[in-house]
């Protein structure tokens, strides 16, 4: 088993729960979208939510393959995550908007992982960080891209 990084594992449940916070977030918000962009804006929130979801069981596998258990509820998830849960029903460009910083946030968090792992010379979970900060810095993106 390899050693684990407690700033690595806990980084990556870091990740694990803002990511799973964001895949409940654009869920709700693909359900609940409305207005003239409602068919671009639903399909776009589903490809973006069904590839987090994807990447909630990578992430939680990581974790377990470095020896530690990976969070696993709602309300370890909202303790942990900097990636807040939607309330209401916000209007179309304002779920943009918010699912766009969600975004940067989990991009940010990305980059602290991948310096953890290169310093605990964990490159597999390098790798890992290095994938998450590419599609999230696309999703945000093309979320963007909607609000010009």
């Amino acid at each position: 088993m390899p050693t684990k990084s407690s700033a690595v594992v806990d980084q990556l449940s870091e990740l694990l729960s803002d990511s799973y916070v964001l895949y409940l977030k654009t869920q709700n918000f693909h359900w609940n979208v409305t207005g003239p962009m409602f068919t671009t804006l639903h399909q776009l929130f589903m490809a973006q939510y069904t590839e987090l979801a994807a990447a909630n069981d990578e992430i939680a596998e990581r974790i377990r393959a470095l020896g530690a258990f990976a969070p696993g509820s709602f309300s370890e998830f909202s303790r942990r995550s900097k990636v807040k849960e939607a309330t209401g029903h916000p209007a179309a460009k304002e779920m943009i908007k918010t699912l766009a910083a969600d975004q940067d946030t989990i991009v940010a968090l990305s980059h602290k992982l991948f310096a953890s792992a290169e310093a605990a010379k964990d490159q597999a979970t390098a790798d890992l960080a290095t994938r998450r900060q590419t599609v999230h810095e696309k999703n945000a993106w093309m979320l963007r891209s909607h609000l010009e």
